[in-house]
């Protein structure tokens, strides 16, 4: 894997340390999570954050554990990190980092206070909401080292305040249950039980939401650390809580073993490609209904678009095709009227997207292909052929087939955005995307094909299947071309203002247009010219812009409140997965595509650390923004760097 590795001048500097985020999960959809510096700059950080029923409903437990070292002299040194709501940061353990580093996926700390030096490593286990946190004397000696316990228990999303009632402790052996919720194990625990009040996230002041909350100091553990090699190390778990776990000792090596397996299962060519196999494992994840894709951390849960367009790369460039075969039983068991359900983060099942049926079609004719399971198509067909029954007889949202030319049209509900480009403020969408978009279109082309190629392969009649594709696909390389020299990026949009004229065609530069020349079946045989066209008004090192500079409605930062991040959302910023579709339709162009990674491969390092961000501003320096850690991000990027 890519080497992880940060010094003192990256480590002491605040605006360095607390911009780069580590993360550790546990295969549930739960996780650990901090910045290298060590100061929570997120709502969501902790070390501790147990899903619920649902991957989305998470909930913040054991929020830091803020280590103290008692040196021989009497002297005692703090080497946590907290801001306030003053403005104040204090302490200021990360001035005392000497190098932070994140190894086989375990990250680790290293702070010198003179001739001592004392490690920190956490991980979590697999398939159990519990982390271990493990503190090892490297050198010097010998010290006292006490471990502050930060608590709470509440919804992700939100913050606990000191004017409702302080979390419920029970006091256990060798620790306490917080909340009836999770349990704290380690040594010589010492209950405090006192609110540590204004805790400020600053990300969360950037994203225009409350940034303070308060904490419960619940107690203290403290252990000697005589000589080197000497541990001292903390528990906490939640889920059944009479079960204790191994030791953290062995839950950190397990760790290590575990994610050197699952890098070496995906046999990557390169350290690129093994640090990106390790960041897919984080979104992979098994609930109650089997596996399952979180589309990105720390907020999102399972969503069905992102969780077809990331399935080939996290699944079968990551030789997990069993678990993908399940993944895709379960989906297709959620059909209903043509659709697929798109599980949202509320825990609500909604049928809400034009696309994501259509990324489902890809998925499945992708997985048999690239695996040879026939067995799994010939169950799925008659689902893949009543899918396109439905879209052909019209289904929610106005969304059909054209009789007309065969393309899929969508929207004309007031309030709705049905595609990948679905922000909305004060519930209006920004980007409607009304009428026949380019992208649709261009899977429903793509998913045709895949589907009559399969019914043929199965010994199935696909003559009728193939005439409608035929069909869609010369409507579709009629009408999408555009006279400024790229595609329309929405054809048959309704007309504004209304009654002006019958229809109109957008002819905004996005990136929708890409798929066109990049799926497998693409309906349009990629033009040179037209692509450097596009690649000059949108792409940037961190893949392309969801709108060129210079288009009405750019926004080139996506920053602010929620209403201005929204409004920015697809107006400009920057996607990285579009770095897929790119790739794939310069390359079926014979145009070079060595250096298009780069900036991506070097983005490994730079925000979410060994991982790829959601979004990034559409103006240089192309700074991440959105999630840190986005599985179809990682998933386009290895999908793409595996078959260069």
């Amino acid at each position: 894997m890519i080497d992880i590795r940060f010094g003192p001048q990256v480590c002491g500097e605040l605006s360095a340390s607390s911009t780069r985020e580590w993360l550790v999960t546990d295969g549930l959809g739960g996780y650990a999570m901090g910045t290298v510096g060590g100061l929570r700059t997120r709502r969501y950080h902790g070390l501790l954050v147990v899903a619920g029923e649902t991957t989305a409903s998470r909930r913040i437990g054991l929020v830091s554990l803020d280590p103290a070292v008692v040196l021989p002299s009497g002297g005692r040194v703090r080497l946590g990190a907290h801001e306030w709501s003053s403005g104040a940061v204090d302490p200021r353990g990360f001035e005392l980092l000497e190098r932070f580093d994140l190894t086989d996926g375990v990250p680790r700390w290293r702070w010198r206070i003179g001739e001592v030096v004392i490690e920190r490593e956490i991980v979590m286990a697999y398939g159990r909401p519990c982390v271990a946190v493990v503190h090892r004397l490297v050198a010097g000696g010998p010290v006292r080292l006490e471990l502050a316990a930060a608590c709470t228990w509440r919804d992700a999303h939100g913050e606990r305040r000191a004017d409702g009632p302080a979390p419920r402790l029970e006091p256990v052996a060798g620790g306490a249950v917080v909340e009836g919720a999770f349990r704290l194990a380690g040594p010589d625990w010492t209950p405090e039980g006192q609110w540590w009040l204004g805790v400020r996230h600053r990300e969360e002041a950037a994203r225009g939401l409350h940034p303070d909350e308060d904490l419960w100091h619940a107690g203290r553990f403290s252990g000697a650390l005589d000589e080197p090699g000497a541990t001292v190390s903390v528990l906490a778990w939640a889920g059944d809580l009479a079960e204790e776990p191994p030791p953290a000792t062995a839950l950190v090596e397990s760790a290590r073993r575990r994610n050197r397996a699952v890098v070496a299962a995906a046999r990557p060519d390169d350290p690129v490609e093994a640090t990106l196999a390790l960041a897919a494992d984080a979104f992979v994840v098994r609930t109650g209904a089997g596996p399952d894709v979180v589309a990105g951390y720390p907020w999102f849960g399972a969503w069905s678009r992102d969780t077809m367009t990331a399935y080939e790369g996290l699944f079968l460039c990551t030789n997990r095709a069993e678990e993908g075969r399940e993944l895709l039983r379960a989906y297709a068991a959620t059909l209903s009227e043509g659709m697929l359900a798109n599980t949202a983060d509320t825990g609500r099942v909604e049928y809400n997207t034009v696309d994501a049926t259509l990324w489902f079609l890809h998925a499945v004719t992708r997985h048999v292909t690239v695996t040879g399971d026939t067995d799994l198509g010939a169950e799925l067909l008659p689902t893949l052929h009543a899918v396109v029954e439905a879209h052909l007889t019209g289904t929610r949202y106005g969304i059909r087939v054209d009789p007309a030319d065969g393309l899929i049209t969508q929207g004309g509900t007031p309030g709705t955005a049905l595609t990948w480009m679905d922000a909305r403020v004060h519930g209006m969408p920004v980007t409607p995307r009304t009428g026949k978009p380019v992208e649709v279109n261009a899977l429903w082309v793509n998913g045709l094909a895949g589907v009559a190629e399969l019914t043929g392969l199965l010994g199935r009649e696909a003559t009728a299947l193939w005439g409608l594709h035929t069909k869609a696909s010369g409507a579709f390389r009629e009408r999408f071309p555009a006279p400024v020299g790229w595609l329309h990026d929405v054809v048959d949009a309704p007309a504004y203002p209304l009654g002006a004229a019958p229809h109109h065609d957008d002819d905004l530069l996005r990136p929708n247009q890409l798929l066109a020349w990049s799926l497998p079946y693409a309906p349009l045989e990629p033009d040179e010219a037209t692509l450097r066209r596009v690649a000059e008004g949108l792409l940037t090192p961190l893949g392309p812009r969801s709108l060129a500079p210079g288009c009405p409605g750019f926004v080139g930062r996506h920053r602010g409140g929620p209403a201005d991040r929204d409004s920015g959302y697809h107006m400009g910023t920057v996607w990285p997965w579009l770095i897929g579709p790119f790739v794939d339709a310069y390359r079926r162009a014979g145009l070079p595509t060595d250096d298009l990674l780069v900036g991506l491969e070097a983005h490994l390092v730079e925000f979410g650390l060994g991982s790829v961000s959601e979004t990034a501003d559409g103006l240089a320096p192309h700074a991440g923004t959105g999630c840190p850690f986005q599985a179809w991000s990682v998933a386009e990027l290895l999908r793409v760097h595996r078959t260069r």
